[in-house]
Parts: structure tokens; sequence; C-alpha cells
């Protein structure tokens, strides 16, 4: 494929390409038939009454036939399907798989009951499986931070029990991601934010966030590497890690190394921006917390002045120059001036920082990292017969996540490229009624995971969006 001048690529749309272009079917190859997908009610894990009024209410306003019942298969797919709620100790917990794998990711579990807590206020119930969700991965923090995945039963072996990292009981995989710690602070904060309700930032909380701040400057490995190392024997090298498990060598600049991406694939160089940025928003979140609420004005300093050190880095750093885009955001960097210029569809990305709330969609530097992003000179941007969006090497190539596509039209104002992601979304769900881990953009029927609640909770999360700053564009039909 020829490369393309830079002064096109800044003269483009949003894609770099324009909609026109977009190879979307006009009509869909399956069967319309638009029974319900949902478990049968006395099947269901969890019933929310504040969340099947919402999806009554959305329904209504939503002229497409078709993408008004995927909305109503995925919104509740998590509380249909992965949720365990209990009390231990009279505190609630919720522990949350993330689908068709029986473990709890500290990300996976964040993100897909983030989009219930707008409806927490009108749902006793449902206010208290959020507090357990906090509660639960305040345990799991506790139990080790550099873990990525847990067990709800600690006698439960894990398939990856001979990696060559400490594992404990309880632990699934232990992987080091920057942003599974991220995750957990940003669910407590906005439970508070929307609810006003400061009971889970009890003693076993405060803990567990002192812990993720220590953590973070070990991974800034300042005075040494820090007591994390991981490999994987044998198979997908993307799941083990270089030299000895540490990783690459870094220049170390004050960002904080992260092993692997929200993909859980090894990083290239440890210093990944977009996990970065995350913790700067969620370190600043926090110290409001331990300021406002904890009334501890010293914790709070730290949590900041970790955040301002690691801005200061990832400006300074990871803004580059690339020979196509011009001035973005490199996704990977090792502080010597090495950068790896790509974009993958799992979030955090470098397509969800205005989603992550560190610049806002007006920044000149996000514009042109979008254009590179969402453009063939990423070299994880992928176009077919049916769509085209960002996937990643998790999977390989010709093969879009639908996270992407998501994340595409929570990022844009432009109405016609969120009705163009719409239309993917719909084309692509194979006749399932949910959305796929990936799918390829040429067959739909080929896809990953058909049961991968993340994808079908942030779905229903684009359709409230929607419903609250867009309500046209669900009153058209697609």
């Amino acid at each position: 494929m020829a490369p393309f001048n830079r002064r096109e690529f800044i003269k483009k749309s949003s894609l770099g390409f324009g909609f026109a272009a977009l190879p979307v079917p006009v009509k869909f190859l399956w069967k319309d038939d638009y029974i319900s997908k949902r478990p049968a009610a006395g099947q269901r894990k969890f019933t929310s009454e504040a969340v099947e009024k919402t999806i009554r209410t959305i329904k209504k306003s939503m002229a497409d036939e078709e993408l008004s019942w995927m909305f109503e298969n995925c919104f509740p797919n998590t509380l249909d399907t992965t949720v365990k709620f209990y009390e231990k100790n009279g505190k609630p917990f919720t522990y949350v798989i993330t689908g068709d794998i029986d473990a709890m990711w500290l990300r996976d579990s964040s993100a897909q009951v983030y989009p219930y807590l707008s409806l927490a206020n009108e749902d006793r119930k449902l206010k208290n499986l959020l507090k357990g969700v906090i509660n639960k991965q305040v345990e799991c923090v506790l139990l080790d931070p550099y873990a990525n995945a847990f067990f709800d039963d600690a006698s439960k072996v894990s398939e990856w029990k001979n990696d060559l990292t400490k594992m404990k009981p309880g632990i699934h995989e232990r992987k080091w991601e920057v942003d599974s710690l991220c995750y957990v602070m940003r669910l407590s904060y906005h439970y508070w934010k929307v609810t006003g309700d400061a009971s889970v930032f009890d003693a076993e909380w405060k803990k567990a966030m002192l812990l993720i701040l220590q953590t973070f400057r070990e991974q800034q490995r300042k005075e040494s590497k820090g007591p994390y190392t991981f490999q994987r024997a044998g198979g997908n090298p993307l799941d083990t890690q270089f030299a000895g498990g540490y990783g690459n060598p870094t220049n170390k600049v004050g960002l904080i190394h992260s092993m692997f991406r929200p993909s859980d694939d090894a990083t290239f160089y440890p210093f990944l921006i977009s996990s970065n940025m995350f913790a700067v928003v969620s370190l600043r979140q926090t110290a409001e917390i331990f300021s406002e609420i904890l009334k501890d004005e010293d914790s709070a300093g730290q949590f900041k002045n970790l955040a301002r050190e690691v801005d200061e880095a990832i400006q300074k750093y990871a803004v580059l120059n690339h020979p196509e885009a011009g001035r973005i955001y490199a996704l990977e960097i090792d502080g010597f001036g090495n950068a790896l210029f790509m974009d993958d569809a799992n979030v955090p990305n470098l397509l969800s920082i205005p989603y992550l709330g560190y610049r806002s969609k007006e920044d000149s530097v996000y514009e042109n990292t979008r254009k590179f992003s969402l453009s063939r000179v990423n070299p994880w941007y992928s176009e077919g017969k049916l769509a085209k969006g960002i996937g990643g090497p998790h999977i390989g190539e010709h093969k879009i996540w639908p996270l992407g596509l998501i994340m595409q039209a929570l990022t844009t104002n432009d109405r016609e490229e969120i009705v163009s992601c719409l239309k993917m979304l719909k084309a692509s769900h194979a006749g399932t009624g949910f959305i796929h881990e990936s799918f390829d953009v040429d067959n739909p029927k080929d896809f990953t995971r058909s049961w991968f609640a993340w994808a079908n909770t942030l779905f229903g999360e684009l359709i409230l969006h929607l419903h609250r700053t867009n309500p046209e564009i669900l009153k058209r039909k697609l």
C-alpha cells in the first residue's frame, strides 16, 4: 500500500478518508428475527428495575429495530450473565467475570458496570451491587496490585500457574498493566460523584489506594527495577516479556512502566502512553477523595505530585513528529527517543484520550493523533468490504475490534461519523445480537468471543450517551 502525503492526510476528514467510501452493505445479511437473546428472567444473575426501565424508555426512542434489539441484548448483559453478589463481614461484594472466561479482570469489571452508575440513585439494589464491585476490587488489589485477573475461589488453579512470576492463590493471571489499577480508581471516584455515597472509602479502601500509589512509584523504577517480573514459557510472544521479565530498557524520565497493554499483549517499549495518561487522571481523582473525604492532605499531595510528574513527562517525551501525521502522541516510548507509532483498539488507547478525561476533543495534538489512529498509517487500522477501523496484534491483521468503533463514536461530535460507526456495529454482529471481541473486515461471521461482556456493556454505554447528547441519531433508521 503506497504511503500518502502528509498534507493530504491533514486535509482529510477525521477518519482520514471521509465517509463516502464506507464499505458497509446497504442491507443486513441475516434474517430479521429480533427475539430477545437475554436469559429467561428466572435465569438472570441480577435484575435491576432501573436498568429494565431504561431499556424500555430508550427502545421507544430508537427507530432502527435491529439496533434497538442489540441494545436490549447488550446493555444488561453484565447483570444478566456475569455477576455474583454476596455479603461478607457485613459488606457487599460483587464478583464480575469477563464473560467466556471465569475470572474477574480489574479493567473489564470496572468497564462492565460503569454505565450503570448513572442509574444507581434510582435502584438501591443496583447501588449495593456497585459498592460490592468496589469492595471486591479493593480485596483484589490488596491481594496483589500487580495481577490483572482474579478468582473468587482461592482454591481454583489457574491455567497460568506456571508463569514465571509470583503467583498467589486467588490469582488467575499476573500481567502488570497500569490501566488495571486506574480502572479501580475510576470506578470508586465516579461512584462517589454520582451517588454522593462515601461509605466505600473505608480503611481497606484507603490501604488499597496507598498501595496503588506505592506500586506506581515502584514502576517508575527510579532506584531499582522493582519487584515485578513476568515471563511465560512457549506460545505467543505477546504473552511474555523481554530481558528476564523486566521488559526493554528505559530512560527513567518519571513515566510508569507497564509490561502489558489493555489487550493483555506485552508492550514493546514499557512506557505505555495511553495508560500513563489514564494514571494522571485517576491519580488526580483519587487525590480529590483523600482531600475532601478522608481529610488526608499529605496523601492527597502525594497523588497530585505523581500525577504532575507523569503528565510533564508525557508532554516532554511522548509528543513526537510522525512523518505523515505531524505532532502526535506515540503509543509507547522508552525515554531514549525510540517510539512505537500505532494505536490498539483496547481502552485506554490513544483514540480514547478525551473519553478518559486527559485532553479535550479539540486539543490539536489529539486531533492529529485521532486522524492517525483512524487511518492507514496506523499499522493496526484495517479496511474491508464490511467495515473499517482499529484492531490490534492480539488477534491479528484484517480484524476490527468493536471496542474501537464504539470508542470512535464516543469521541466525536460528527453525527455522520457516529452513524457510520453504528452501521458497522449493526452489520458485524453476525446474527447473534451481541458485540464481539473482533471480526474480519470482509466477513462478520469470522469473529472472536461470542460472550464478551465488556464490549456488550460499552455498546450500551454508547446508546445511553447518544440518548442524552444526540437523541435525533437514534430516531434515524440506519
